[in-house]
């Protein structure tokens, strides 16, 4: 149906129109930042299924319909993450909700609980995310099934998802169609009769556009008719248990329906993204484009937050710092433990990490708008023969994309990937993508020892990063991968856009929350622990809290564990302490060279001079050879064991035996690159 003449609905649905299911089954997971009244519209609300083929809006859907009113996590008995929200389903504008209504009857708002599935583009499983989608909807107790399911439908590419619906129409299942990219079918002269469609698929159709919020009322509208309506008959199927002839049936079909609705143009024509893509996915000027565009991101990024991240630390090394002080001052605390754990400890290691949130929320920001514009699907296939050199297929670089971002949600995602051995190494080789965290360090060091070049060296490390994925991908598939085979990349490459504010808003958000949610337990809890070990005397003759930090637990285990350093440049046991605390996350790296030199000085607060301190233990450490040993370092951190999190990400996808090898794998492959860079670099500085 259309979105002009389907009827709305009135009031609520009745309890008596909805499954009955278990609220332990599909009550969504309460999150440690949202009230449950935010993420559960109650047990009885009706649950609403959005699935689709990647790349079709789906989770853009999802957003928009939830808002903020969302929580990601397993579902229950699997390792797969599904987002569920509330989505408030509110009826188009009326005379009734205008006030206009006589008999005094109100359109009231409907909550219902939503999930965004997996992406898949049939229900025909091949890895744990597509057999998730196809266990809720088609193998599961039908009372534990969604009451109704969306299937977003690409209208420029019409008969691509068609084949999803067809299969979904054979269930026992309510289904409404939400078509998205009008807009870059009619750029085709490509033009969908929405009526039309409905009748050959027997479902209602309604186009949407999610990332301008339109066509979402009337989508609530048909959602809460077809909701107060009998679960359909599901479509005729061949009693028949070959699966040819059950695919002839469903292409007969779907082809009837796509041909009874579509017009299409009496020639092909060439849109935009057909002819940008003509040059970026170029076999020989594609890779030099992805190279130059991250070159500008780290460029940029470094550049503009600069200034913010000074203008931060001068606020928390002057008006912070003494503002604590001052208070301490007059409640006769000053001079006390409490004095270093508040000032040295978490003023000084927190607020240096607090300076990078400018730096993080600029990178999530440029992440974004390649991301919402197109771009990165791209990448995908501009990296696929490299991939396919590893013995990988294209589609595992979209885990090792975000692996860039965090490992954590790399490792859950290398489950798109069919073969088991596949997502074996590519979890194996996730850890070795620079994640955010780690570049919170590299623009520290680059800014410290490369001035201006700051955003070129950054970018060298991630150009590194790559290239460790490859040599460790190949070393690894030559020896305990070697009859694994590669396979060519299929992806549905989305068109072109000019990305919206608002969902890149949303998304930047929603990235730097949790970057602070993570870090802020983590950096608290570690810093503390810092704190503490510094704090506690090894040396007779000295007390708690009034002990060097070279004489404490910290400086004494720091300085034993220091010489395995040596011959990488840089065996001072400040940095080879920063480098044990980064094992539990690679933000605390900063915080706990803050700490340490703030501690170190008479005075508190002093960790504005964090990279005078730096560069003095790196030309002391490598003997005048800073810059090869400032590099060593750089490339300890990037191939070292991420972090406490991605190492129990991996035992849950992999198992221990696999995990424990990875850091066997993680530590000996960063030691042997570090002295390597070392000893050749300094040859020539």
């Amino acid at each position: 149906m259309s979105e002009s003449t389907h009827p709305r609905v009135t009031g609520s649905v009745t309890p008596e129109t909805s499954h009955p299911r278990s609220a332990a089954r599909l009550a969504p997971a309460k999150s440690c930042c949202q009230t449950p009244s935010q993420v559960s519209a109650g047990p009885r609300a009706p649950v609403v299924a959005i699935v689709g083929a990647p790349n079709t809006g789906k989770s853009t859907l999802f957003n928009a319909l939830t808002a903020s009113r969302v929580t990601t996590g397993n579902w229950p008995g699997t390792t797969v993450e599904v987002s569920r929200g509330v989505w408030r389903a509110t009826p188009p504008a009326s005379p009734c909700t205008r006030g206009g209504c006589a008999d005094g009857h109100e359109e009231s708002t409907q909550d219902l609980t939503v999930l965004d599935l997996p992406g898949a583009y049939s229900l025909d499983a091949h890895s744990p995310d597509e057999h998730l989608t196809r266990e809720l909807l088609q193998e599961g107790p039908v009372d534990e099934r969604p009451d109704l399911c969306v299937v977003t439908v690409d209208a420029s590419r019409l008969a691509h998802g068609l084949y999803l619906v067809a299969q979904v129409r054979e269930l026992p299942l309510r289904v409404v169609v939400a078509m998205t990219m009008s807009d870059v079918a009619l750029q085709r002269g490509v033009s969908i009769d929405s009526h039309a469609l409905a009748e050959g698929l027997g479902c209602p159709v309604v186009t949407t556009d999610p990332r301008r919020r339109t066509g979402l009322d009337t989508l609530a509208a048909v959602v809460r008719t077809t909701l107060a309506a009998p679960v359909p008959a599901p479509r005729p199927t061949p009693d028949t248990d070959d699966a040819l002839t059950r695919d002839d049936d469903r292409f007969t079909w779907l082809s009837a329906a796509a041909e009874q609705a579509t017009v299409v143009p009496g020639h092909d024509r060439l849109t935009l993204s057909d002819k940008v893509d003509r040059w970026v996915t170029a076999p020989l000027l594609g890779p030099p484009v992805f190279l130059a565009v991250m070159w500008a991101v780290f460029q940029l990024t470094t550049t503009v937050a600069t200034p913010l991240q000074d203008a931060l630390d001068r606020l928390f090394s002057g008006p912070v710092t003494d503002t604590v002080m001052a208070g301490l001052t007059l409640v006769h605390l000053d001079g006390t433990w409490v004095e270093g754990l508040l000032v040295n400890g978490l003023v000084a290691g927190v607020g240096m990490l607090l300076t990078f949130v400018p730096l993080m929320a600029l990178m999530f920001v440029l992440l974004a708008l390649l991301e919402d514009s197109g771009y990165l699907a791209r990448a995908a296939v501009v990296t696929d023969r490299l991939m396919r050199t590893i013995g990988l297929p294209g589609r595992a670089f979209l885990p090792l994309v975000v692996g860039f971002g965090c490992n954590v949600p790399a490792i859950s995602a290398t489950r798109i990937l069919p073969d088991a051995r596949q997502r074996l190494l590519t979890v194996l080789l996730v850890p070795f993508t620079s994640c955010s965290a780690r570049l919170t360090v590299f623009v520290m060091l680059g800014t410290v020892f490369f001035g201006r070049n700051a955003g070129t060296a950054v970018f060298g490390m991630y150009v590194a990063s790559v290239a460790l994925i490859v040599l460790v991908g190949l070393l690894l598939r030559r020896t305990l991968w070697r009859t694994m085979g590669s396979e060519p990349l299929i992806i549905d490459l989305p068109a072109y856009h000019v990305p919206t504010l608002r969902l890149m808003a949303l998304v930047v958000w929603q990235r730097v929350r949790g970057f602070l949610r993570t870090a802020s337990g983590i950096i608290v809890i570690t810093v503390s622990a810092v704190w503490l070990l510094q704090s506690v005397p090894a040396v007779a003759g000295q007390s708690f809290g009034h002990v060097g930090v070279e004489d404490s637990v910290y400086g004494v285990v720091a300085r034993t564990v220091s010489p395995v350093f040596e011959p990488a440049g840089f065996n001072q046991w400040q940095t080879a302490s920063a480098l044990m605390v980064g094992f539990v996350a690679k933000e605390a790296v900063i915080s706990s060279w803050a700490q340490t030199y703030a501690t170190d000085q008479p005075q508190p607060g002093q960790s504005g001079l964090l990279g005078e301190h730096i560069q003095a233990a790196f030309q002391q450490s490598s003997g005048g050879h800073t810059l090869p040993a400032v590099l060593a370092f750089m490339v300890f951190l990037l191939a070292y064991t991420p972090c406490v999190a991605t190492l129990a990400a991996q035992r849950r996808e992999v198992g221990l035996r696999w995990t424990a090898f990875g850091v066997a794998v993680q530590l000996a492959t960063a030691w042997l690159l570090a002295v390597a860079v070392f000893q050749v670099g300094r040859l020539f500085w």
